[in-house]
């Protein structure tokens, strides 16, 4: 122990900085962590809505919401994608067209963007609308990032929860459900 460590400035110094990283840590945990009931068992949703200025997923049936998650979207999350590469996520309605059991991001259900609307726009600009927009969970093998994914948009369009979050969107989303994607 050096000399500068015997004074009681440097301890209490010391004792500040970590109470102050603990509470951080807390604070950051606070925010990423969302507690939540499982869906009820059987449970299939007839619309998703996806509230990106909220960074909120929502199953509904009959209009009701049943159960909301918090998500991760495209790097740039203000406004429509307008064309492929713009990391952007879509708005609009579209509807769940298919679903990947071996994606690169655990598993991935397929967003029907582009519609005719969002091509003919695309078209008109002289540019591709760009394709492949999923609700998915996390990269493979990157797991133990798990709720902490959410303090960034770090998608390229795509609308990113965790694994165990899309294991249970999967199980309750069918294919041809509606996705109403709002600002």
């Amino acid at each position: 122990m050096s000399a500068g460590d015997r004074r009681p400035g440097v301890r209490r110094f010391r004792r500040v900085a970590i109470a102050v990283v603990i509470i951080f840590l807390v604070v950051t945990a606070g925010l990423v962590y969302w507690p939540a009931e499982p869906l009820p068992k059987g449970f299939v949703a007839d619309r998703v809505v996806v509230e990106k200025s909220a960074r909120r997923l929502s199953l509904l049936r009959d209009g009701q919401v049943i159960k909301s998650y918090r998500v991760s979207l495209g790097r740039a999350p203000v406004g429509a994608k307008i064309q492929e590469g713009d990391n952007r996520t879509p708005e609009g309605t579209y509807v769940i067209d298919s679903r990947n059991p071996r994606s690169k991001f655990h598993l991935s259900l397929r967003i029907s963007y582009p519609n005719a609307s969002d091509s003919l726009s695309a078209a008109r600009r002289g540019v591709s609308p760009g394709g492949d927009i999923m609700v998915h969970g996390l990269p493979n093998g990157r797991e133990w990032v798990g709720p902490f994914h959410r303090l960034v948009d770090w998608t390229s369009g795509c609308i990113a929860v965790t694994n165990a979050e899309i294991n249970e969107i999967w199980q309750a989303v069918p294919n041809g459900t509606a996705i109403e994607i709002r600002p």
